[in-house]
């Protein structure tokens, strides 16, 4: 019986491991999986994700991380960008309202900044993107996005970030009224983190 592959993820958040671990167990991949964070993650040279793209500083952050630790190293970086609003918040979905800034500051800057928006200007959508790295060498980078929009008030108490505001059309819902088993299946985190294991399937 082949032994599970672990990949190690460039984060000290135990909450978004938690959320991969259980992405990996809804995925069908045809080999076993182990999740850890990166060990000793919070006392490495920080990598500066100022990258223009989403893909560029996954790459980035899996890369520079791979190159300090051994094993399978990745390394995500996702946000919300909206059209009308020239593609923000963007890369800088997480420091939109300041680096110390709260969900509910981040949320109420962009209600303020969609204030008077027509319904085609309230198109959105997120991105993830994932890349996959060992010693400084890429095995591979995804993306993937879900489309919705932003309405003019939060709604539901689930999710994180954005979710209260993102509105997702096919289920009548905000990404914070979707159950857990929804999210997972639907969200731009879990499509990505679903493509990275096919890609790793096809280098094992």
């Amino acid at each position: 019986m082949r032994a599970p592959v672990k990949l190690f993820l460039a984060s000290s958040n135990p909450g978004k491991l938690a959320e991969y671990r259980e992405l990996a167990a809804a995925s069908a991949q045809s080999f076993a999986i182990e999740l850890e964070l990166l060990p000793g993650f919070g006392s490495l040279p920080e990598f500066d994700e100022s990258a223009p793209t989403f893909a560029e500083n996954a790459a980035g952050k899996a890369l520079h991380y791979s190159r300090l630790k051994g094993g399978l190293v990745f390394a995500d970086d996702s946000g919300l960008v909206v059209p009308a609003l020239g593609g923000a918040p963007g890369v800088h979905s997480a420091r939109y309202a300041g680096p110390q800034a709260t969900n509910s500051q981040r949320i109420e800057k962009l209600l303020r900044e969609m204030r008077g928006s027509t319904c085609n200007e309230r198109a959105a959508y997120f991105v993830c993107a994932i890349a996959l790295a060992k010693q400084g060498h890429a095995f591979a980078i995804v993306t993937d996005r879900v489309d919705g929009e932003i309405l003019g008030a939060a709604r539901g108490s689930g999710g994180f970030g954005y979710d209260p505001v993102f509105y997702f059309p096919a289920l009548q819902k905000t990404f914070a009224e979707l159950t857990a088993e929804e999210k997972n299946q639907l969200s731009h985190r879990g499509k990505a983190f679903r493509k990275l294991l096919a890609a790793l399937s096809g280098v094992l």
